[in-house]
């Protein structure tokens, strides 16, 4: 019998195994979750190759800086998201990493700056509890105004697609982004993303993470809902497996051990917050990886020794340039 050919029984039997698989593990991993953001080391300008700066327009928020970098010949661009503790000069991804590299050697790297605890979504309204003036217009600035910008200088390359990747909150929002515009993305990844937004547990965490994030507190209410308004599925990268199928997919994540990147001064913010985020990760990244393999979509991962920290996530971006994921 074919693969896509299996009785409802059995196909059912499968999704509810999957179900409890992740139930058990996000439950385990929600266990003393806190936000964290793991160690900085400053290298903002350090990278000079095809440097680019300019604005996009917002979609009714206030225009967005994009900082890019771009050289003739690379075979692709990927747009690179931010975490959770987004700040509004510079994105994180070249404030804590040297991806930004990747140009030199086929790459062009763009990198959008701003939404803290935005999850890179259009809201549904400005967050009330922290009087935010205007409403987050995330997925309009990212498929449209976005790519509009990159398209008029010359970033759509190669196969005429752009990847997308980001860490965290931005993790699982690349996956969505990518699944549901196939027409400009053929490749997402996830760093420590929240993979599965819908198991047990996760709304709650959602909420009380978005609480301790300057501007604070963020009121997720305003961002899809009620824990039961259907924008939370629409938005669960494991519900949207169905329409990834055909792109290259990348999942990172680390274990919430201590790893090579976890050393004084850092030691109360990595054991206390990184560990506990990065397992509450590592267990969605499974879950999600395990769906995945239900439905026949082949996902590239990454395991680390690690926290959630910012030279695990740039390991993961090397490891996924060197094993073919932009190609």
């Amino acid at each position: 019998m074919r693969e896509n050919a299996s009785t409802p029984r059995s196909a059912g039997t499968r999704h509810r195994l999957t179900a409890m698989i992740v139930a058990v593990l996000t439950v385990v991993g929600l266990a003393s979750v806190v936000v964290g953001a793991g160690q900085a080391n400053a290298r903002i300008g350090a990278t000079q190759v095809g440097r680019q700066q300019f604005y996009v327009n917002g979609c009714g928020m206030p225009n967005v800086k994009v900082r890019a970098w771009k050289r003739p010949g690379n075979y692709k661009t990927v747009i690179m998201l931010d975490g959770m503790r987004a700040q509004y000069d510079y994105n994180g991804w070249e404030i804590n990493t040297n991806i930004q590299e990747m140009v030199r050697s086929g790459v062009n790297v763009v990198e959008p700056i701003g939404g803290p605890a935005s999850f890179y979504t259009d809201w549904n309204a400005p967050s009330n509890f922290n009087n935010q003036r205007y409403r987050y217009r995330w997925n309009c600035v990212i498929t449209n105004t976005l790519i509009r910008g990159l398209d008029a200088r010359g970033f759509r390359v190669g196969n005429g697609k752009y990847a997308i990747m980001g860490l965290s909150m931005g993790g699982n929002a690349a996956l969505v982004i990518g699944a549901q515009n196939r027409r400009n993305f053929d490749r997402a990844a996830s760093l420590s993303g929240y993979n599965f937004l819908s198991a047990p547990g996760m709304h709650t965490m959602i909420r009380l993470a978005m609480l301790d994030v300057d501007p604070k507190p963020w009121n997720s209410d305003s961002m899809w809902g009620p824990p039961w308004d259907a924008r939370w599925y629409q938005n669960d990268p494991f519900l949207n497996i169905n329409r990834m199928h055909g792109m290259k997919i990348f999942v990172g994540s680390g274990n919430g051990l201590f790893g090579k990147y976890n050393a004084l001064p850092n030691v109360f913010d990595d054991l206390f917050k990184g560990s506990t985020l990065e397992f509450l990760a590592f267990t969605q990244a499974k879950a999600f990886q395990a769906a995945a393999a239900l439905q026949g979509l082949p996902v590239m991962s990454y395991d680390a020794v690690g926290t959630h920290a910012w030279g695990y996530w740039q390991d993961m971006v090397w490891n996924a340039k060197a094993r073919g994921f932009f190609h």
